[in-house]
């Protein structure tokens, strides 16, 4: 892969980290039960504290993302310390299916009558999906990049 390729997707990670922060940022300001609550009820909803706790696995997986494209760039893919990266990629992805399906249940099981959850529960439901995809690519690759290593 090219230099500039490498620099256009770590840029490509960075940005989608700042789209991700500001709307984890700015949505509690906008949700419905908030609008007349002050900044500290807001972010200490314990609900809204959970999806912040929730996306810190999101953003380690997005670092070490990072991180990888930088091993690629300087030709140590094939490293312990890439295949280490790729193993904490799919421990974060893991915990972070686990986080979410979680929360789909406690909304499942909780939720007031007369909402209707199931938007939120086909988000929770896709979520889960695309995390499990996540850790089930970063798993091969790990074990590819640990088979490359061992015939080196």
């Amino acid at each position: 892969m090219k230099r500039t390729t490498i620099i256009f997707l770590q840029s490509l990670i960075i940005i989608f980290g700042i789209v991700i922060l500001s709307f984890l940022i700015r949505v509690p300001l906008t949700e419905g039960r908030a609008v007349n609550l002050d900044l500290y009820h807001i972010y200490s909803d314990p609900f809204i504290l959970f999806g912040y706790i929730a996306s810190i696995p999101f953003f380690v997986a997005l670092y070490k993302g990072f991180k990888i494209l930088g091993y690629y760039g300087q030709n140590k893919i094939f490293s312990l310390i890439a295949v280490r990266e790729l193993k904490i990629i799919k421990y974060c992805a893991i915990l972070f299916s686990i986080f979410i399906l979680s929360a789909g249940i406690f909304i499942l099981l909780f939720h007031n009558k007369e909402d209707d959850p199931a938007g939120f529960i086909s988000l929770c439901i896709l979520t889960t999906f695309l995390s499990i995809i996540v850790a089930s690519i970063a798993s091969v690759f790990e074990k590819k990049l640990k088979r490359q290593y061992i015939l080196k």
